[in-house]
């Protein structure tokens, strides 16, 4: 059984940074896309970060680009998500996603999804 466990959100002021951890069970981790979504109230899930199996390569939506940053411990089973400047508008619940293709921002192509952790950023 395939779970992934977001942990590290928390409320937070305008301007500091949070570290957000996914740990990751039950599927070969390091073959693995791994991305973080956020869904905040009454909007769409969307997309923030993607890494590919190996972290070479890393995808972020420009609402993030320089501001968070993704990266992965293959050993570990974990990939984490950097944020930091954070700002009110990214409050969301975030979730850690699992997908065997890399380049494809699109919610459907992520095969697995943990259950959110919150952020809340404060003005």
């Amino acid at each position: 059984q395939v779970q992934l466990v977001e942990s590290g959100g928390g409320l937070v002021q305008g301007g500091d940074s949070l570290r957000l951890s996914c740990a990751a069970s039950g599927l070969a981790f390091s073959s693995y896309t791994m991305g973080w979504f956020r869904q905040a109230p009454g909007k769409e899930r969307e997309f923030v970060a993607a890494l590919n199996w190996s972290g070479r390569n890393t995808d972020y939506a420009d609402s993030v680009k320089g501001r968070f940053i993704i990266s992965r411990d293959n050993p570990k089973n974990t990939v984490n998500l950097q944020m930091d400047s954070l700002k009110p508008e990214d409050t969301a619940v975030y979730y850690c996603a699992a997908s065997l293709s890399y380049g494809d921002r699109r919610t459907r192509q992520f095969k697995y999804w943990g259950q959110g952790t919150q952020v809340t950023v404060s003005s």
